[in-house]
């Protein structure tokens, strides 16, 4: 396993990662939750991946669970909670950004982690309804009472988050140390693009979702099979619309065939190529079996064969990079 810094923090986690959206809780059992975690770990997976929207809070029971049972050394894994969406219940205060949402979740994520404390804690979503400068002294407080290490975001826009470093800094309080876009193939232009910025002078570090568009970049829906996958999973419709798009179809359909030339498995080209991304600090993985989960835990071995060439017909097949702005 490879392990990176976190932006400019002194933090160290491994380039792949483990989360748990869509699946603990939810479309898996939590015995092979627990196989799940025990493979990544065992691999040198340092970073497992929470939230307290995750099957509304019942993800973060399992892997609550799964980590009390193991019984590893805390100093050995770093864990992370989101605050936004809230958990089973949804009452006026118990969603959003609010300081009193803010530490009554952390509080609440304690417990079903079963932790003292999280490593990373984010804000899930940017909160309209909320000063930034609220959210930022409460992730302040939560820091001075030792129950998160570090804070960072998931989805801010860059302006956003440069009003959330800029408030800190006036009030001498630490801010932001990392954010979570999604970042695949498809989706670049956050990392490639709008937070530029902010990792030349800020030095914010990334733990990316969504590496493989939820399974598109794996190869598994070229055929335009669903069933048994997380897009049949209720409440889904809107990524299903999304990912099967046919644009995006053919465009994979273009990759798969670069991926059977280089006689690799699409999603270990696909997960190849965000890790070469030197913003990306982890790529987080998702997975349903251990033997999907072992295959994609080797792709670092890929990543030396993705040369200027490789790269170079990628871009020609997706066309998705983004246009910077010329000035």
């Amino acid at each position: 396993m490879e392990y990176r810094r976190l932006g400019k923090s002194g933090l160290q986690v491994s380039a792949l990662s483990f989360g748990s959206w869509l699946t603990f809780g939810n479309q898996i059992s939590d015995k092979a939750a627990d196989e799940l975690m025990g493979i990544a770990y065992d691999a040198g997976v340092n970073f497992f991946d929470n939230a307290e929207g995750y099957a509304e809070g019942k993800s973060e029971i399992v892997m609550g669970n799964i980590l009390k049972a193991h019984k590893w050394d805390r100093d050995t894994f770093v864990v992370s909670s989101k605050v936004f969406f809230g958990a089973e219940n949804k009452g006026p205060n118990q969603t959003g950004l609010s300081r009193k949402h803010v530490i009554e979740a952390c509080n609440a994520a304690l417990k079903r982690l079963q932790v003292d404390y999280l490593d990373l804690y984010f804000c899930h979503r940017p909160d309209k309804n909320t000063p930034i400068t609220e959210t930022v002294f409460a992730m302040n407080t939560l820091l001075q009472q030792g129950k998160i290490l570090y804070w960072g975001t998931s989805e801010w826009s860059a302006a956003e988050i440069m009003e959330a470093i800029a408030v800190a800094k006036q009030y001498n309080l630490i801010g932001p140390t990392m954010e979570q876009p999604q970042y695949n193939l498809i989706e670049r232009n956050k990392l490639e693009n709008e937070y530029l910025h902010l990792f030349k002078e800020h030095g914010l570090g990334t733990t990316i979702w969504s590496p493989l568009a939820s399974g598109l970049l794996s190869g598994k829906y070229t055929t335009g099979d669903t069933k048994n996958t997380r897009l049949e999973l209720k409440g889904m419709d809107w990524l299903k619309d999304k990912v099967l798009a046919e644009q995006n179809m053919k465009k994979v359909e273009g990759l798969q065939q670069l991926a059977n030339q280089m006689n690799l498995p699409l999603a270990k080209l696909s997960l190849a190529w965000c890790l070469k991304n030197p913003n990306v600090s982890t790529v987080i993985l998702g997975a349903t079996k251990s033997e999907q989960l072992k295959e994609n835990l080797t792709v670092l071995e890929v990543v030396p064969l993705l040369t200027d060439k490789v790269m170079g017909d990628i871009e020609e097949i997706m066309g998705t990079k983004p246009v910077l702005p010329t000035f």
